[in-house]
């Protein structure tokens, strides 16, 4: 949905050769970038914390459904799981909102085909909230590692239990099965968080250290966009009987 969205509004920058700011005007200012601009910088927010946040359920559930399975059987139903997109979306929804509420700035990047909420230069009206985006995104990464690194174990200690060698290819079975689990599970986790962490070193550097450099803020969000690109890629692959 995010690239779905995001996409033709930069094609159409790159087709008519203008800047955001220039396809939507109407900013309230005239420092302050056109309607299109904060729009795309909504939604570069949001993009970036909703799917995060879904993560963390999804890696809370495996969590709970190995580690604490009469919990999980007696607590958690369809209807929970059905009400928790919803709930993150629209809490996604009202923190991304903020900026253009005032507290934050939404900020052309150069070459004017992208918008992203301002991470230096400015004082702590501008600069706080890419700080409590960046915090609160560092928060999410750190539980969503320590949920699969303990699900990662509880895989590896039912993998252990399972038959060696020599046992009927039937009682073998689930021990490929979990270990696989493993694999997916640690691979996404890496690259979940190699693709997080520039991020939020460039709000942090921003807002403390004043570093302006969009160059390296783009790339930080170049990488944020490739681990939602790689992700679903790597899950299918491991997925399939071949892979196997």
């Amino acid at each position: 949905l995010g690239k779905c969205l995001l996409s033709p509004i930069v094609l159409a920058a790159y087709a008519y050769n203008r800047s955001l700011s220039e396809l939507g005007p109407g900013g309230r200012g005239e420092d302050e970038p056109g309607v299109l601009c904060q729009l795309f910088a909504f939604l570069m927010a949001f993009f970036g914390l909703a799917p995060t946040l879904l993560l963390l359920a999804m890696a809370l559930e495996c969590w709970l459904s190995l580690g604490h399975p009469y919990f999980y059987r007696r607590h958690l139903t369809r209807r929970l799981g059905a009400a928790l997109g919803p709930a993150a979306g629209g809490l996604c929804a009202l923190f991304c909102a903020l900026p253009l509420l005032g507290f934050g700035v939404p900020m052309q990047y150069c070459p004017g085909t992208w918008c992203f909420i301002r991470m230096a230069g400015g004082g702590p009206r501008e600069l706080g909230f890419p700080v409590l985006y960046a915090g609160l995104m560092g928060l999410l990464v750190v539980a969503i590692g320590a949920c699969n690194v303990s699900s990662m174990r509880h895989l590896y200690g039912m993998a252990r239990r399972q038959p060696r060698r020599g046992a009927p290819p039937a009682a073998a079975a689930p021990r490929m099965e979990e270990l696989d689990h493993l694999v997916l599970l640690g691979l996404m986790t890496v690259l979940f968080t190699v693709c997080s962490l520039p991020l939020i070193i460039r709000a942090y550097m921003g807002a403390f250290a004043a570093d302006i450099n969009e160059n390296a803020d783009l790339s930080a969000l170049r990488f944020l966009s490739v681990n939602s690109i790689v992700d679903p890629w790597v899950f299918i692959i491991f997925r399939t009987s071949v892979f196997r």
